[in-house]
């Protein structure tokens, strides 16, 4: 097991930012990863796990402590059950999958990061959530000291949410389980709009899983959210807010704000969510409390493509990203009354 000491870690990260680790561990096997974290353990030091960065926000101070980075390698697919090594990188996986003619996951190309993280997050996107195809996530889990198998019904998947981050000192998770389809090459019905619009057919129709893959690909590439080196709004966490959750009451006084900031002919992103609450779009809120892309006039700025990326352009400090995030947050609270939620996870700050 490689280790380095006070390492930087912007590398590591999507952002590019954050300070160093006292300790730097790199572990690809299982036992490694347990051996690690069992040792962190037992001396009572601080532990940052990191997969592929792409959901970290770290403190310009770094980490005073032992970052584990998990680059463990294992793809196995046996009819359509599919296993994954925590270290994969999702989008390779997600490949792999369509080339061997199954669906169930080919709406979530293109997201960084590895596969380890994708329960944690519960990852979604263009009307596809992993939560769907998942049977079960195999994790150390901290406190009863042994690898553990969780079934889909043990892990509390909700939007962009899981058992996993609900107790993110508990589980590290090593292997990924899923349960894919045979569909003869087509793709898994297409829940999203944007993409059969895209596509040119009807909500619900199937094409061909490596189509439904490239034109996510394409449309996801247009917002800055495929990784590109050259291209700054790539150097972002994706979407840094989740879509806000509002009961009845605070949707009303959100449109009630909306008619009386834009007029009484608007109407806002609603879309039917769990225990009869209604989710709106973060983009959307962004974007109408005067945060338009390409926001900002320091190093931090909004993406020049999509209203939802926060990005480094190049020589900001995770101070300056905070800034940006802060800002965002109060104006479309003052604007709308709904408080923005970032979905990175921070390390060593807060909004």
């Amino acid at each position: 097991m490689q280790e380095l000491h006070d390492a930087p870690l912007a590398p590591l990260t999507t952002f590019r930012l954050g300070g160093p680790a006292t300790r730097l561990l790199t572990a690809t096997t299982d036992a490694e990863v347990v051996a690690a974290v069992a040792e962190a353990d037992a001396s009572g030091t601080p532990l940052l796990v990191i997969g592929g960065g792409s959901n970290l926000v770290i403190g310009d101070k770094g980490f005073d402590g032992t970052a584990l980075r998990i680059a463990t390698e294992g793809f196995t697919l046996s009819g359509t059950s599919l296993e994954l090594a925590a270290g994969e990188v999702w989008t390779d996986a997600v490949a792999r999958t369509v080339e061997a003619g199954l669906a169930g996951i080919e709406c979530l190309a293109g997201i960084p990061g590895s596969a380890g993280a994708t329960p944690i997050q519960n990852v979604g996107a263009y009307g596809q959530e992993v939560s769907s195809t998942i049977t079960e996530v195999v994790a150390y889990d901290r406190r009863t000291r042994e690898t553990v198998t969780l079934p889909n019904a043990e892990c509390s998947f909700s939007y962009r949410h899981s058992r996993f981050k609900a107790e993110p000192d508990r589980f590290v998770v090593l292997r990924v389980r899923f349960e894919l389809e045979e569909a003869g090459g087509l793709s898994a019905p297409l829940a999203y709009p944007e993409t059969a619009r895209a596509m040119g057919v009807e909500q619900g129709e199937r094409v061909a899983a490596s189509a439904a893959r490239e034109t996510v690909l394409k449309l996801r590439a247009g917002k800055g959210m495929v990784l590109d080196p050259d291209d700054h709004d790539t150097w972002s966490a994706g979407s840094f807010f989740t879509n806000p959750i509002l009961d009845e009451a605070a949707f009303q006084d959100f449109l009630a704000r909306v008619h009386e900031r834009l007029g009484p002919d608007v109407t806002p992103p609603a879309f039917p969510a769990e225990d009869g609450r209604t989710k709106t779009s973060a983009a959307w809120l962004i974007d109408r409390a005067g945060f338009t892309k390409g926001y900002g006039g320091g190093p931090a700025r909004i993406s020049t493509k999509h209203t939802l990326a926060l990005t480094n352009r190049g020589e900001a400090t995770t101070e300056d990203l905070l800034a940006l995030a802060r800002e965002v947050v109060a104006g479309v609270h003052a604007a709308f009354g709904v408080t923005l939620v970032n979905e990175p996870v921070t390390v060593g700050v807060a909004l």
